[in-house]
């Protein structure tokens, strides 16, 4: 890694232990059961409370974003939550230890802290092989960090549709450009970083949680297995493939038209037989089911992506939670002399909790619902439902507990008897009441697109109605995905799960984790069944419920990783067991056992190595953590432009480009700059404002700019969009070929000409 790099890396790790330590004290508290304090987690929540913080301060127009104010936040934050009050001296005291970590817990947060130091480098250092911020999404997630760089207040401008503001899941790019300012390091290298960082929280996100998952289920210290089941977690959920990798010993089918292994030849010795690994992602016919890893190579700084730590964080909250296993103090006594301003809050926190949770643990799970809805709305739902499973299955075995001799009869009985359904219902609304209002600074700009449910295979006469509320029923809808399809891509999944079922069935040994685990795998098997029954609406035809798999799948293969790191575990302790035990029969099942599990461990472990390899070219040549370096072999005079546009223009003025398709190298302007134009890509706009009538009138808006002689028509089109400048570039050369500059030169003057590029600022009279 050259110097610079290495200096804004060490800056970039220095601020995110920095917003850790920050957050200390609230993880500290929420994570008492964890080994580790929940050390790791301190920066996640700090990602998102801070954020959360300066994105409402900034929509009420209250502070404007910028890098010293972030810094302002950050200390006044740092400093109230290491106060305390005491009550003899009656003031405000600063508590020495500013680290929290006594010494018990400085082992364990150290060994995270390398862990998360080991895979930022490393994943930086990978996307400096290929550090470009072109291709794919990436044009867009640009532009959203580089138009809320931009912002002063919130919400954050459209750069693809002037004047309207950001119609997507934005707060990830918010987040983004949080830790750009704290750190003053250009957005073209903090965009790279944010993906390494991304990586390594991940990893050691999933680290805690699967060391924690051994450390509670049997008391574990910080051990040698609780490090190995934890790595293990952290590998299956972040760098961990499909089975789909099993083609790369056969020979190779066309890629839209898959075929089961059994119909190729089986040749190892050409392996990897120019496997490609994009294909493990679009396995099934008109579907995308992406994986982590395969989101940390391609590198789009998307929502799905940003929301990996969140979504790490909520699995962890609900894990401690789960396994309290033992009431809170959260109901409070009514008192009849108490005022009206009294009872309130004490009749709202004893309806809405029960006695495993407390008014605390609902306002967090709320709030990380709401930023993973302001970061990939779908897994806000996911979550929700989650923590339904977990609340519901933590009062089962409550029941369970004081049965003594156990029948279905037994706990009808006492489910009746109890206020279960009450007490699970109650903190599930009052977290999604939570929830909506926190979320209320972002829904207010905000527009969903989905446009219903709709039914796979629905039947004829359903078809002739069409619609039923929210119930879609389209003709020839009817996808489903191949049974050796699924098979190949959740495998290893089914296998981890079918065995541990079996496992609980035998009654061997169950722990409170056991049951944990059985929700996220109940949860998980559904998201993988309900594309091939149900889809979110949006406007793509053909891809009709590819969102609605991504989305769903992509958490379904996170919580099933974490699970399969656990059920390993289990069964290595079963199988020392009958060793002890000297069961020579469930030995050799075992035995079979373990050697199916580590081969399919194995199988899912040469992803990573085939994509990373294929994509970063084998990371034979460093070019640096500049993601928009590549332009300027590409199109030299406009990069200089693009430098001269970040350097001289301020705020957000308009400025006209060249509109061109999704996917394109149009829009290159805005996306690099973060200033916004009259239409950049147009699907894209087309997704977002939900129909294609509104994206498609500026397309000849702006070639009518470019193309037209008549000034006045010209100039009513420059006011009515209030553009400030005119890029002309390569790009606009070759898009309106028959564009006269003369108008331009009228209405304004060059600020910045570099062969054939130039940018015209228009007068302020238009």
């Amino acid at each position: 890694m050259s110097f610079s790099d290495f200096t804004n890396f060490l800056s970039w790790w220095f601020i995110i232990f920095v917003i850790g330590i920050t957050f200390l004290p609230i993880t500290q508290r929420i994570f008492i059961n964890f080994f580790d304090k929940g050390y790791i987690f301190s920066k996640i929540l700090g990602f998102a409370i801070l954020s959360y913080i300066i994105f409402v301060l900034g929509i009420i127009h209250l502070l404007p974003f910028s890098g010293i104010n972030s810094w302002i936040v950050l200390v006044v934050v740092f400093v109230l939550l290491r106060i305390s009050w005491k009550k003899k001296e009656a003031k405000l005291v600063i508590h020495k230890n500013i680290f929290l970590l006594n010494a018990g817990r400085w082992k364990s947060a150290l060994f995270e802290e390398i862990i998360f130091f080991i895979g930022l480098y490393s994943w930086s250092y990978i996307r400096a092989t290929n550090p470009d911020i072109h291709g794919l999404e990436k044009f867009m997630d640009f532009g959203f960090v580089n138009s809320i760089l931009r912002s002063s207040y919130f919400p954050p401008r459209d750069i693809w549709f002037t004047p309207l503001p950001i119609n997507y899941y934005y707060f990830g790019h918010l987040v983004t450009a949080v830790l750009t300012k704290l750190t003053a390091i250009p957005s073209n290298i903090t965009f790279n970083l944010m993906i390494a960082t991304l990586f390594a929280v991940s990893f050691s996100a999933a680290f805690s949680i699967g060391g924690n998952l051994i450390y509670l289920s049997r008391k574990e210290v910080f051990s040698k297995l609780v490090i190995i089941g934890g790595l293990l977690s952290a590998f299956l959920v972040t760098l961990g493939g499909n089975l789909h990798i099993i083609y790369a010993f056969f020979s190779p089918y066309p890629n839209d038209s898959p075929v089961p292994p059994w119909q190729l030849t089986f040749q190892p010795l050409l392996f990897p037989n120019n496997y490609w690994y994009p294909n493990a992602t679009r396995f099934i016919y008109h579907t995308i089911h992406e994986f982590p890893i395969y989101s940390w190579v391609v590198s789009d700084l998307h929502g799905h992506v940003l929301d990996i730590p969140f979504v790490l964080t909520t699995i962890a909250v609900l894990l401690t939670i789960f396994y309290r296993g033992k009431p809170t103090k959260s109901v409070v006594k009514k008192n009849s002399d108490s005022s009206l301003w009294t009872k309130i809050p004490v009749f709202i926190i004893n309806t809405f909790t029960n006695k495993f949770l407390n008014f605390q643990d609902l306002i967090l799970i709320g709030f990380l619902l709401a930023v993973m809805y302001m970061t990939n709305a779908w897994d806000g739902l996911i979550y929700f439902l989650l923590a339904g499973l977990v609340i519901l299955i933590t009062q089962l075995l409550s029941l369970l507990n004081n049965i003594s001799n156990f029948s279905f009869l037994t706990l009808y009985e006492k489910i009746k008897e109890s206020s279960l359904i009450t007490d699970t219902i109650n903190p599930l609304l009052a977290t999604g009441i939570l929830a909506f209002l926190i979320t209320i600074p972002y829904s207010v700009f905000f527009k969903p697109f989905a446009s219903g449910i709709g039914i796979i295979c629905a039947p004829t006469f359903l078809t002739k109605i069409g619609k039923i509320g929210p119930f879609l029923f389209e003709a020839n809808h009817c996808e489903r995905s191949p049974w050796w399809q699924l098979l190949i891509l959740y495998g290893l999944f089914l296998f981890f799960a079918l065995s541990f079922i079996i496992l609980l069935i035998k009654k061997i040994d169950r722990s409170r984790t056991d049951w944990f685990i059985v929700s996220v795998i109940i949860l998980s098997i559904i998201l993988i069944l309900l594309p091939e029954f149900v889809y979110l609406k949006d406007i793509y035809p053909t891809y009709y419920r590819a969102n609605t798999m991504f989305k769903l799948v992509f958490q379904a293969f996170i919580m099933l990783s974490l699970s399969s790191g656990y059920i390993l575990y289990r069964f290595s302790q079963w199988f020392r067991y009958v060793i002890k035990k000297h069961l020579l029969k469930s030995s050799l099942v075992l035995t079979i056992w373990m050697v199916i599990a580590l081969f399919f461990v194995g199988v899912v472990s040469l992803y990573p190595y085939l994509a990373t390899n294929s994509y970063y070219n084998n990371l034979q040549t460093y070019h640096g953590l500049d993601g928009t370096a590549y332009l300027k072999p590409l199109y030299p005079t406009d990069y200089a432009a693009i430098q001269w546009i970040n350097k001289n223009i301020k705020g957000q003025p308009v400025i006209l480009e060249a509109q061109g398709d999704s996917y394109t190298d149009y829009a290159r302007v805005s996306a690099n700059t973060g200033l916004p134009t009259v239409l950049g890509w147009t699907v894209h706009e087309w997704l977002w404002r939900g129909s294609y009538s509104i994206p498609a009138p500026r397309i000849t808006d702006v070639q009518t700019m470019y193309e037209s002689t008549n000034v006045s028509q010209v100039k009513q089109l420059l006011q009515e969009y209030n553009i400030s400048y005119v890029f002309v570039g390569d790009l606009e050369r070759q898009k309106y070929p028959t564009m006269t500059e003369s108008v331009f030169k009228q209405l304004g003057k060059v600020v910045y000409q570099d062969g054939n590029t130039r940018i015209y600022k228009l007068e302020t009279t238009l």
